[in-house]
C-alpha cells in the first residue's frame, strides 16, 4: 500500500508541476480497509433506518386512525430493533483492535486505536464555478483544474495511509481549508455545499454547510491516524516504543486542540465529554508504553529497582482507572464500546497487581544486609505508601524479617487476587475471548504471583488477614500532550490566480472590471499609486483623461494592457506604465464596494435526519473587513515624474498590508490553522 503522486495543476516558480500525495488505494484488501468499508456500509444502513423511523414517527403524530397507529407502532418496534443490531455491529467494529496491531506482536497487551470518521463525497465544481463567475467576475472554466485538484485531495483524505505520509496528507487538506473558506464562503450567503460526516461511535450522520464540521472532522481523523500508527509500532524495540509514545501523545494533543477550539459539536464523538475521555485514553496508552520501555531491557533484581518498577506500574493502573471512570459516565457508557471499557478494567487490575507483585519481590527476596545503604532503602521505602500499617515504620519493616515477610505476603495475596479479577473480567467480555495474547499474559502473571506465594507459604498463617496498603504511583517520565511538529507541511493556494487573499476574498465586494484608457499628458497620467499587490489609485486629478474615462480614486488596477497585475507591486506596475506613449493604453480596474451586510446568514445543522435535531449557527461576522472611505488628497506629481528633478519632492507612498501566497506557506502560519491559531478560539459548531 503506497501513496501515489498526482499533479495538482499548479505551476511552481520553476515552471514545473507541483504534486500532492494521493491516499492509499481504497480497494486494497487490507484488514484496515475492509474494516472501513464495513463501517461505511453500516453508516448507510443506520441512516436508512433512521429515516424510516423519522417518517414513522411523523405519521404517528399526524394520524388519528387507531389501526394505522398500531401498524406504525409495530413498524417502529422493528426499526428500533434493526437500529440496535446495527449499533451492535458498529460497536463490534470499534472493538476490532487486531487489525491495528503490529503483525509481529506476540507478547504485548493490545492497544486501542480510533477508527477514521467516514464522510460523503463532496462536489465543489458547480458552486465554486458559479461563485467565481458571479463574485470574482472571472471565467470559471479557467479554474476547472484547480477545483478538480481540490476534490481529488479531499477524496484522498478519506483513505489516508497509516503512516506519517497519511498524516501529512490530512494536514495539507486542513491547511487549505482556511484559504478555501476565505475564497468561497461569504458570511452573508451560503454556497449550497453540504459536508456530511458520520459519528465514529454511533454512525449517525451530521451535516453542515460551513467548514467548521469539515475542519473538526479532519482533526479527529488526524488524531485517529496517530493512534493507529501508535498501535502499529513494534513495541519489542526501543525505537518502536518511542514511536508509539510520540504518536499517542500527538493524538492526545490534537484531540485537546479539537476540544478547546471547536466547541458545541453536533457529533457525539467530538463532544467535550467524549473528547476528554479519548484524551485520557491516548495518554494512558502512552504511559503504558513508557512503562514497557522502562522494563524492556529487564529489571535488576535489586530492592530499589523493584520498588521503582512497582510505582511505575501503579501509575499505569492509576491512569487506566481514570479512563474507565470516564467511560462509565452516564453520557458516555451507552455508546463507548464494551470492549474498550472492559479492556481498561483489565489493565487497571493487571498493572495494579504487577505493582503489588514487585513490592512483594522487593520485600521477600531482599533482606537488609550490612553492605546495603540503609538510609537510601529507608527513604525509598518510605515513599511507597501513603500510610504505613499502624505502629509500623519503614525502618522496622526493613530490619525485622517477620514484619517484612508478613507485609510481602500481603502484597503477593493482593497481586494474586487482582490477576484473578482481571481474568474474570476478561472471560465475561465476548469481544475479548479471541485475544489469546492478552489471556496468556494475564495467566502468566497470575502464575508468577501464585508461585511466589507458594515459596513462602506457611499453613500456620492462614489466619493472617492483613490487607496490603495501596501503592503510591510515581513515574520518572509522565505522558503529556504533544503538539505535532508541522513546520515541514507547506501548501500553495489552489486559487492563487484569483489574486491576493487579503483583497480578493469572499468577504469583499467589487464592481465588475472596467476598462479605462490612459493617455499621459507630458509624462503625467494624473494620479499616483500606493500599496502592495494589487496597487491602488490615489491623488487622482479629476480633470485628467483617465478620470474622465471613469477612473476613480481608490480603484485597484488588475490589468495593464494584456498583462494581469493582481499580484504585481508598485515597482512592477510602474515599469508597465512608464513607457506609455501618447496613444495611451487600456487598463482594467475594480472598485471596492462598501461592505454593509445585513445580519449574517444562518446555516442549518442536522443530525440523523430526525425531528427536533435542527439547530442554527450564525457565521462569523467581522466588521473589521469594511473598506474605509478613501480620503481626498490634493493632486501631486505623478509617479512617472519620480525620475525627474522634483524626485525629492514627489509624493510618498503608503504600503497596504500584503500576503505573499506565491511561495510555499508553512502549515502553522497565516492564514490561521492548527495547531496554534487565536483566530479559531471562538469558532464553534452547533
Amino acid at each position: 500500500m503506497t501513496d501515489a503522486l498526482i499533479p495538482n495543476g499548479i505551476n511552481d516558480s520553476g515552471g514545473t508541476l507541483s504534486y500532492f500525495r494521493k491516499g492509499c488505494n481504497p480497494l486494497a484488501q487490507t484488514g484496515r480497509s475492509k474494516l472501513q468499508k464495513e463501517r461505511a456500509v453500516l453508516n448507510q444502513q443506520i441512516i436508512k433506518q433512521m429515516r424510516i423511523r423519522a417518517g414513522a414517527e411523523n405519521l404517528l403524530k399526524a394520524t388519528s386512525n387507531n389501526k394505522v397507529k398500531e401498524m406504525v407502532l409495530l413498524e417502529l418496534s422493528f426499526v428500533n430493533s434493526d437500529l440496535q443490531l446495527l449499533m451492535g455491529q458498529l460497536d463490534a467494529l470499534n472493538s476490532s483492535v487486531d487489525v491495528y496491531q503490529n503483525k509481529q506482536e506476540t507478547v504485548n497487551i493490545p492497544l486501542i486505536a480510533l477508527g477514521l470518521k467516514e464522510t460523503k463525497e463532496v462536489d465543489f465544481s458547480a458552486p465554486f464555478k458559479d461563485f467565481i463567475m458571479e463574485h470574482y467576475n472571472e471565467d470559471s472554466r479557467k479554474f476547472e483544474d484547480e477545483i478538480a485538484d481540490l476534490m481529488d485531495l479531499r477524496e484522498a483524505c478519506r483513505t489516508p495511509s497509516r503512516s506519517e505520509a497519511g498524516v501529512e496528507l490530512l494536514e495539507k487538506y486542513y491547511n487549505h481549508l482556511p484559504m478555501i473558506e476565505s475564497r468561497f464562503f461569504a458570511p452573508t450567503n451560503q454556497t449550497g455545499i453540504f459536508f456530511t460526516w458520520y459519528d465514529s461511535f454511533t454512525g449517525v450522520p451530521v451535516c453542515q454547510q460551513n467548514l467548521s464540521l469539515e475542519k473538526a472532522s479532519i482533526l479527529f481523523n488526524m488524531a485517529a491516524l496517530f493512534s493507529q500508527i501508535g498501535t502499529r509500532s513494534n513495541r519489542q524495540t526501543t525505537a518502536g516504543l518511542e514511536e508509539a509514545i510520540s504518536s499517542f501523545q500527538k493524538a492526545s494533543g490534537i484531540l485537546n486542540y479539537l476540544k478547546e477550539t471547536f466547541t458545541h459539536t453536533p457529533s457525539f464523538d467530538m463532544g467535550p465529554a467524549m473528547l476528554s475521555m479519548l484524551i485520557r485514553l491516548m495518554l494512558a496508552q502512552a504511559q503504558e508504553c513508557l512503562f514497557e520501555k522502562s522494563v524492556l531491557p529487564g529489571t535488576r533484581n535489586k530492592f530499589n529497582a523493584m520498588i521503582k518498577v512497582a510505582q511505575e506500574a501503579a501509575k499505569v493502573a492509576e491512569v487506566y482507572d481514570q479512563v474507565h471512570q470516564c467511560m462509565i459516565q452516564t453520557q458516555l457508557k451507552d455508546n463507548v464500546p464494551l470492549f474498550w471499557s472492559t479492556m481498561t478494567q483489565v489493565k487497571t487490575n493487571h498493572y495494579s497487581s504487577m505493582a503489588h507483585y514487585f513490592v512483594a519481590v522487593a520485600l521477600l527476596d531482599h533482606q537488609l544486609g550490612p553492605k546495603d545503604d540503609e538510609d537510601h532503602q529507608e527513604k525509598t521505602f518510605s515513599q511507597v505508601y501513603d500510610q504505613f500499617p499502624e505502629g509500623w515504620t519503614p525502618l522496622d519493616v526493613l530490619k525485622q524479617t517477620e514484619l517484612r515477610e508478613r507485609l510481602g505476603k500481603a502484597h503477593i495475596r493482593k497481586s494474586t487476587s487482582g490477576h484473578e479479577e482481571a481474568l474474570r473480567i476478561f472471560d465475561m467480555c465476548p469481544n475479548l475471548n479471541n485475544h489469546d495474547v492478552l489471556r496468556d499474559i494475564l495467566k502468566t502473571s497470575h502464575y508468577h504471583s501464585l508461585d511466589k506465594y507458594t515459596e513462602f507459604e506457611n499453613e500456620e498463617e492462614f489466619t493472617d488477614y492483613m490487607e496490603a496498603p495501596n501503592i503510591l504511583s510515581k513515574t520518572e517520565r509522565k505522558a503529556e500532550m504533544e503538539t505535532p511538529s508541522t513546520s515541514k507541511v507547506k501548501v500553495k493556494d489552489f486559487f492563487h490566480r484569483l489574486g491576493p487573499l487579503t483583497v480578493f476574498s469572499a468577504k469583499q465586494h467589487w464592481t465588475p472590471p472596467r476598462t479605462v484608457r490612459l493617455c499621459p499628458e507630458g509624462r503625467d497620467l494624473g494620479f499616483t499609486l500606493k500599496g502592495g499587490s494589487p496597487v491602488q489609485v490615489v491623488s487622482l486629478d479629476p480633470l485628467c483623461v483617465a478620470a474622465k474615462d471613469g477612473l476613480k480614486e481608490g480603484d485597484y488596477i488588475v490589468a495593464v494592457g494584456d498583462t494581469e497585475c493582481k499580484w504585481m507591486g508598485m515597482t512592477q506596475v510602474m515599469r508597465l506604465l512608464k513607457d506609455v506613449d501618447e496613444e495611451g493604453i487600456n487598463i482594467q480596474v475594480v472598485s471596492m464596494l462598501d461592505a454593509n451586510p445585513s445580519m449574517p446568514a444562518k446555516s442549518a445543522t442536522f443530525s440523523g435526519n430526525l425531528p427536533k435535531t435542527y439547530s442554527m449557527i450564525c457565521l462569523a461576522h467581522d466588521d473589521e473587513d469594511k473598506n474605509p472611505k478613501t480620503r481626498k488628497v490634493a493632486k501631486k506629481s505623478s509617479f512617472l515624474s519620480w525620475g525627474l528633478k522634483n524626485k525629492v519632492k514627489s509624493t510618498s507612498t503608503i504600503s497596504l498590508p500584503t500576503a505573499d501566497y506565491s511561495g510555499s506557506l508553512p502549515w502553522n502560519k497565516h492564514p490561521p490553522s492548527f495547531p496554534s491559531s487565536s483566530a479559531y478560539n471562538s469558532e464553534s459548531l452547533f
